[in-house]
C-alpha cells in the first residue's frame, strides 16, 4: 500500500514537471516562396519556453538528408525566446515541404515545424516592370485609361501580367461592363511565367460623349471575390464629332480660354489649396461645358456657368485636399470636354508642394 502511494506520487510530479516545461512557436509553418535552384534557403522560427522551469532541446529529426537544422544546444530559461533554423539544400526542381521534429524534455510528444516552397531555375526582380502586386499576380497597370476616342474607333490596352506567387493561377477580369472585352493570351499561369490581357473598348456602346468611368477586378482564379485589393479602373474619354462642320460654322465657332492650365497646389501646412480658374469664351456662339471630370477624390470642383455667351466669362473653383492628395493612387487632374472644334478635350494638370 505504502509501495503503491509512493509510485502514484512520482507519476504525478513528473507529470506536473512535464506540464512545466512547455515550447511554444510563433508560427510552426514557414512558406519560403520561390526559391532559386542548387541555392540553398533558410527558414527561421521563433520559439520560446513558455514553462517554469528552464528545458533542453534533446534532439531534432528532419524529414530527409537535405535538410540540416539549427538550434541551441544548451539549456533554455523560463520564459527565454530563441530560435531554430531548417536550411533546406534546394537541389531539386519543383514544391517542396520538409518537416523537422523537436525532442526536449518539455513534453513527451515532439513539436514539429514546416517549410515549404517551389525551387524555380531563376528568382527574378520584377518589381520595376510589374510595380502593382494582386494577391500572387504582379501587373504593369492598376488603371486602363482610353483617351481621345471617337465613336466607332475600338482602342485596346494590353495589361501584362505575371505569376509571382508558387502555385497555377487562373487569371481573369471580373465585373466588365458591355463596351469592354477581353481576351486572355492563356487561361493558366504556372509560377514565375507572364501573360497578357488585352482589353479592347467599342465605343458605339458608350452612351454619352465624355469621361464615362467604372471598376473591373483583376481575379487570381475563377469565382474570386470582388474587393478594394482587387480593384482597377477603367476610363473612357469620347470626344464630341466636329468632322461634318461647315467652314462658316468652324469661323463661328466657340473658342475657350482659360487663365491657367495647371494647378500647383502649395499646402505649406495648409489641409487644403483652392485655385480659381478665369474661362472665357473668345469665339462667335456659346459654349457650352459638356463634361468636367475628377481623376481623385482629392480634387472639390465648383463652376459658375456651364453655357457661356460669346465674351462671356465664368470661374471654376478647385479645392486640393491634403490627404486624399498624398493617398492619391491615380494621378490627379481635371477634364472638361467643350463644343469647340479646337478645343474639345482640355485636361487640367494638379501638382502639388509641401506635401
Amino acid at each position: 500500500m505504502y509501495r503503491s502511494n509512493i509510485i502514484a506520487l512520482l507519476l504525478v510530479m513528473g507529470a506536473t514537471t512535464a506540464s512545466a516545461q512547455k515550447i511554444t512557436v510563433k508560427d510552426s509553418e514557414v512558406n519560403c516562396g520561390k526559391v532559386e535552384y542548387f541555392k540553398p534557403i533558410t527558414a527561421t522560427f521563433n520559439l520560446k519556453n513558455k514553462g517554469s522551469k528552464s528545458l533542453k532541446i534533446d534532439d531534432v529529426r528532419v524529414s530527409c538528408g537535405c535538410l540540416n537544422a539549427d538550434y541551441p544546444k544548451a539549456e533554455i530559461g523560463s520564459g527565454t525566446e530563441f530560435t531554430v533554423k531548417l536550411t533546406y539544400d534546394a537541389r531539386q526542381m519543383g514544391h517542396f515541404q520538409k518537416e523537422a521534429a523537436i525532442y526536449s524534455n518539455g513534453s513527451d510528444k515532439p513539436l514539429f515545424l514546416i517549410m515549404r516552397g517551389i525551387v524555380v531555375e531563376e528568382v527574378t526582380d520584377y518589381t520595376g516592370e510589374y510595380p502593382y502586386k494582386i494577391g500572387d499576380l504582379r501587373t504593369d497597370k492598376l488603371d486602363l485609361e482610353f483617351d481621345d476616342v471617337n465613336k466607332g474607333d475600338k482602342p485596346f490596352i494590353e495589361l501584362h501580367i505575371i505569376n509571382d506567387g508558387t502555385k497555377v493561377l487562373q487569371p481573369n477580369l471580373m465585373h466588365l461592363p458591355p463596351y469592354l472585352e477581353v481576351e486572355s493570351s492563356s487561361q493558366y499561369l504556372r509560377p514565375g511565367h507572364q501573360g497578357k490581357m488585352t482589353v479592347t473598348l467599342n465605343s458605339e456602346k458608350l452612351k454619352e460623349y465624355g469621361v464615362t468611368q467604372t471598376s473591373v477586378y483583376l481575379a487570381n482564379e475563377l469565382g474570386e471575390k470582388v474587393s478594394t485589393d482587387n480593384e482597377m479602373t477603367v476610363s473612357a474619354v469620347l470626344l464630341p464629332q466636329f468632322a461634318q462642320m461647315s467652314d462658316n460654322e468652324r469661323l463661328n465657332a466657340p473658342s475657350i480660354t482659360l487663365s491657367k492650365q495647371e494647378i500647383a497646389a502649395n499646402f505649406s501646412q495648409k489641409d487644403k489649396h483652392t485655385e480659381r480658374i478665369d474661362i472665357v469664351n473668345t469665339g462667335k456662339s456659346n459654349l457650352h461645358i459638356s463634361s468636367l471630370h475628377m481623376y481623385s477624390k482629392a480634387l472639390k470642383l465648383t463652376l459658375g456657368k456651364r453655357t457661356l455667351k460669346p465674351n462671356e466669362k465664368t470661374t471654376l473653383k478647385v479645392t486640393v485636399e491634403r490627404n486624399a492628395y498624398n493617398n492619391a493612387r491615380t494621378r490627379p487632374r481635371i477634364l472638361m470636354i467643350t463644343n469647340d472644334p479646337k478645343n474639345p478635350k482640355i485636361e487640367l494638370k494638379v501638382t502639388a508642394t509641401n506635401k
